[in-house]
């Protein structure tokens, strides 16, 4: 039975992550390949009761691993989710996040096309989290066009299905504690030319708690992409 991690980063959301962890534990329980499958939430050295409440979660979740670090942000937990989960032989991994903008109702079509493809990613096509966001969404696939010269449809969605294998073969290419580990990634597969297959899904306003990102924040994570997308091409060209 194939052995499913799903990988969640938090950072402060103790509004929200008791709620995630209910609905995402649901899935790994019905895709539990005999009981070594996994929900592993990453706090990312929140500073409310997120990690405390997921540690009180544990208690009667036995297919739940709360995992603890230091801040590092977004990319970086991602990042470390991924490699705990090949470290604990998983054969799938699957990310979202914990603000629960994400459906787990439409896991079931992801996990379906799993064998037929490295990657199966969700497609934000009526999001409906802000006209700031669904900007930056447009700008990035214009930049990783220029950058990376490949079309990469929404590189950074939070609802993506991996092949461990196809993983762990690329994720060497990722530079430690890089701040865009999932665009990195879409566009690693894409070079690749790995299997690759977008579903459109649903992509709700945050359900809690305050966003940690905002313009200003996007915007310089935006300027220092461009000069590390630039640099990182030239490693994935010669690679």
């Amino acid at each position: 039975m194939d052995k499913l991690y799903i990988v969640i980063p938090a950072y402060n959301e103790q509004e929200n992550i008791r709620q995630v962890m209910d609905e995402w534990y649901q899935v790994v329980e019905r895709h539990s390949g005999g009981g070594l499958s996994r929900l592993v939430v990453i706090d990312d050295g929140s500073r409310d009761d997120t990690y405390k409440i997921m540690k009180e979660y544990a208690a009667g979740h036995p297919l739940f691993r709360p995992v603890t670090k230091s801040n590092g942000g977004h990319g970086a937990t991602v990042l470390y989710g991924y490699q705990y989960a090949l470290k604990n032989g998983a054969d799938y991994i699957f990310q979202t996040d914990s603000d629960g903008q994400t459906v787990p109702e439409e896991f079931e079509q992801f996990w379906r096309e799993r064998e037929k493809y490295d990657l199966v990613i969700g497609w934000r096509n009526h999001r409906q989290d802000g006209i700031s966001r669904i900007f930056v969404t447009g700008t990035l696939r214009a930049v990783i066009r220029l950058c990376f010269k490949v079309r990469a449809k929404d590189a950074n969605t939070p609802f993506r299905l991996m092949k461990a294998e196809t993983l762990q073969k690329w994720i060497g290419l990722i530079p430690k504690d890089f701040n865009l580990s999932n665009v990195l990634l879409s566009v690693i597969f894409e070079k690749k030319n790995c299997r690759i297959k977008y579903i459109p899904i649903t992509f709700r306003p945050r359900q809690g708690g305050v966003n940690s990102i905002n313009m200003k924040k996007i915007f310089q994570i935006g300027r220092q992409a461009v000069k590390d997308f630039r640099r990182i091409n030239h490693i994935l060209d010669q690679g």
